[in-house]
């Protein structure tokens, strides 16, 4: 038998971060948000549904402790 090797996984869920929260912790305003994402310096928004998006937490972060 030929053996598999398999990456070990890890138990780290993905978080998304709404808007109010993105705005919360980064200072920003919404309009300022959406500019910047427009010029690439701001994590672009992932889809969660029909009209909501939300932000993965720890590219939030990240974005936070380069400022």
């Amino acid at each position: 038998m030929s053996e598999q090797q398999t990456e070990p996984r890890t138990n780290s869920a993905v978080r998304f971060v709404r808007l109010p929260e993105v705005m919360a912790r980064t200072g920003l305003s919404r309009s300022t948000i959406y500019v910047r994402v427009a010029e690439g310096r701001f994590p672009k928004p992932v889809p969660l549904g029909v009209r909501s998006v939300g932000w993965i937490e720890s590219e939030l972060d990240d974005r936070i402790a380069e400022r």
